[in-house]
């Protein structure tokens, strides 16, 4: 499989990936016009942020399997059409937390004594000592929007040097703030109270700008706001006058709406603001671990399937997905026999979890069911990563119930398809753990490996039809590796599921439908 680094990566990362058998290509000067010409042919992109992965670039990503991003942020990749193409996105989070944070103490630090204006000004040969007067951060309140491993560090250093922290995150409990020693506020109250606003949440139609006159207008007289988190968070243009004008003191920003900056921003011309070229994750040790961990990344799921770090699948804990993985492997199977079962257009999908199962992450299996259910259906390209987005446009609801009664079995998983012709339900479970076994098909109890070709067979519940069966497929030459029956009562209807080592011919399907007490017969492939 082939891998394309288009920025610039630790060679630590390079030699990850290619110590794995990756077959990999750095190239970092390719153009979005090149990039669309030559993804094609990668099953992986690994990137930093200057890469930008658009619509077109994942139309033309024919192969691609995921894009590995080396940081944080993903405001760079196109999320949903990466999703509905199937492309897991992945990144480090945790790689320039704390590098990231000391950058904005430094920043806030520096705007508070000026230093790199008082540096200008001893090196043009001046000693201006009165003109760069400070600000202490003892005593004065840190504002924190967003509380997030970077956000979280940034109270600790801020509480180092004896400054209040107040937060406003709508998605952390009271519980963790207190922890942390931090006071939790609604925007509002934090623009009134804070001497220093940080920026530490990530960019969204609703966040952009979210720092404009309005806002500014609500906050003190002499504020300092420092953003290295997202350029475009805050309005520049208000920013501008706001500087102008005095009622933000300073600012300090490591991050623009366009980058790299224009030399002739108006906000480059102020003297009350520092700036720095995205630098916030530039050290040594930050850019060494999230190259190590993204080329690991990009190799666990190349080689195994395991989608560590992915934001737009649910994602777990390497044991996790081991322990899983059989559960998985069931509900794939069991969806992809619902589709062979059912008839007409899906409408519903009820899945019941019991038993074990039903305590674990449930998130992580129901894509695999879906997967396995639409995959003979789509001639798209069907993975976990499309497969609740694929039901979604399709108008397939999808409904998950667990309980902790799985009856006679340790855990059981059951599948009800609810479909304009034939609905149908099956039901499986994992013996020793690891094995899958169909342990229902509609009113059926049964017991049967889900693999190979196998034959299911519904008729009348009298003697001859196994006979009649047998020498059909004897007279064919097809082996019966496995045989199945079940009955609801007795002179009722049967079900009699046979395993073969073959594919039977539509001319023995068309003799066995014909002969007496018949009343359906399917082929089916898992």
């Amino acid at each position: 499989m082939k891998v394309l680094i288009s920025d610039a990566l630790s060679e630590h990362g390079v030699k990850i990936l290619r110590d794995s058998g990756l077959d990999v290509d750095v190239n970092t000067k390719l153009s979005n016009e090149e990039l669309q010409e030559q993804i094609g042919q990668y099953d992986a992109l690994v990137i930093r942020s200057a890469t930008k992965v658009n619509a077109k670039v994942i139309e033309a990503a024919t192969n691609l399997k995921v894009v590995g991003r080396a940081g944080s942020g993903v405001d760079n990749v196109d999320l949903p059409a990466a999703t509905k193409r199937g492309i897991v996105v992945m990144n480090t989070p945790g790689g320039n937390t704390i590098t990231t944070a000391e950058h904005a103490f430094a920043m806030m630090v520096a705007l508070a004594r000026r230093i790199p204006q008082a540096t200008a000004s001893m090196k043009a040969g001046k000693w201006e000592k009165s003109k760069f007067m400070g600000m202490e951060l003892q005593e004065k309140v840190l504002g924190i929007i967003g509380l997030g491993q970077i956000g979280s560090y940034l109270v600790k250093l801020a509480q180092g040097a004896a400054m209040k922290a107040i937060a406003n995150d709508p998605y952390l409990a009271e519980d963790r703030a207190r922890e942390m020693g931090v006071e939790l506020v609604n925007l509002p109250d934090l623009y009134r109270r804070a001497d220093v606003i940080s920026l530490h949440t990530t960019m969204t139609n609703e966040t952009r700008h979210m720092i404009n006159a309005d806002a500014i207008g609500k906050m003190k007289d002499g504020v300092r706001i420092i953003n290295c988190a997202r350029g475009g968070l805050v309005d520049e243009n208000a920013l501008v006058d706001a500087l102008t004008s005095g009622k933000v003191a300073g600012a300090a920003f490591d991050v623009f709406e366009k980058e790299p900056c224009p030399p002739d921003h108006p906000l480059l011309a102020l003297d009350n603001i520092i700036v720095t070229p995205h630098i916030g994750a530039s050290t040594t040790e930050a850019q060494e671990s999230v190259a190590i961990s993204i080329a690991e990344q990009v190799v666990e799921y190349l080689t195994r399937g395991v989608a560590r770090g992915a934001v737009n699948m649910p994602s777990a804990p390497v044991e996790l997905l081991q322990r899983i993985q059989p559960y998985s492997l069931l509900a794939e199977q069991l969806g992809a026999l619902e589709a062979q079962l059912c008839e007409g257009g899906i409408e519903r999908v009820t899945i019941e979890y019991k038993g074990d199962v039903a305590n674990e992450s449930v998130a992580l299996i129901t894509p695999a069911l879906l997967k396995g259910l639409l995959s003979p259906i789509l001639e798209d390209t069907v993975n976990n990563v499309n497969a609740p987005v694929i039901a979604k446009e399709r108008g397939i609801e999808v409904k998950e119930v667990r309980s902790r009664d799985a009856g006679d079995f340790t855990s059981l998983i059951r599948v009800i398809v609810d479909a304009e012709k034939k609905s149908a339900t099956v039901a499986g479970t994992l013996f020793g753990r690891k094995d899958p076994r169909v342990v229902e098909v509609d009113a059926y109890e049964v017991d049967f490996d889900p693999r190979g070709h196998m034959l299911f067979i519904v008729n009348e519940d009298q003697p001859g039809v196994i006979g009649m069966v047998g020498q059909l497929l004897g007279e064919q030459g097809i082996n019966i590796a496995r045989m199945e029956c079940s009955r609801v009562g007795q002179g009722g209807l049967a079900l009699l599921i046979l395993g073969l080592d073959s594919q039977v011919p539509d001319t023995i399907l068309q003799s066995i439908r014909s002969g007496t007490n018949i009343q359906s017969v399917k082929c089916l492939q898992l």
